[in-house]
């Protein structure tokens, strides 16, 4: 099995990881923080809105189950990318929509993903294409928040009938 990583950040972590960890081929997801310019950021330190780093969601699949083209078909219908620096009612830079390609080959994929995704949005996407770069895992009581808590996803509004038509999710129980 030949292992892929992909990230994405869409607004809080929580529900992101939430998100992805239900589709097929997903064999692992962690939150964390990408995209900064400080090294072991904490928390508390991305909500100072000083470091620069997006909540993110690492996600490592089998390409031979999901394609890094099915994950940004989940990316784009999971979240309203035209918002910047929020998703809903959370407001601020960590939120931020962005896709942190981890090779040439995705940030071609992705920039295409995002033309496309273009054509069925009223307003401009806000979505940045952006390097990879250092992940800096999240706190471990951010890690699968909602499996641990037995919350439902609140800091999202989760498309699951979109998901589910697009043939990408399935509930786990």
């Amino acid at each position: 099995m030949s292992i892929q990583t992909a990230t994405f950040g869409a607004g809080c972590f929580w529900g992101v990881e939430y998100v992805f960890e239900r589709v097929p081929g997903v064999v692992d997801t962690e939150v964390g923080y990408a995209g900064g310019h400080t090294d072991h950021p904490t928390y508390r330190d991305v909500c100072s809105h000083t470091t620069g780093h997006a909540e993110v969601a690492r996600v490592t699949y089998d390409p031979s189950v999901v394609t890094y083209e099915q994950l940004l078909e989940v990316f784009w219908a999971m979240h309203d990318p035209t918002q910047v620096n929020r998703q809903g009612p959370d407001v601020g830079d960590q939120y931020r929509s962005a896709i942190f390609a981890h090779s040439d080959e995705q940030r071609r994929i992705a920039e295409a993903s995002r033309e496309r995704a273009q054509a069925r949005f009223g307003r401009p996407i806000a979505t940045r294409i952006e390097p990879a770069g250092r992940f800096w895992p999240a706190e471990d009581h951010h890690q699968r928040y909602y499996d641990k808590t037995g919350h439902e996803p609140y800091c999202h509004a989760i498309p699951w009938g979109t998901l589910r038509e697009l043939g990408l999710v399935e509930a786990k129980v």
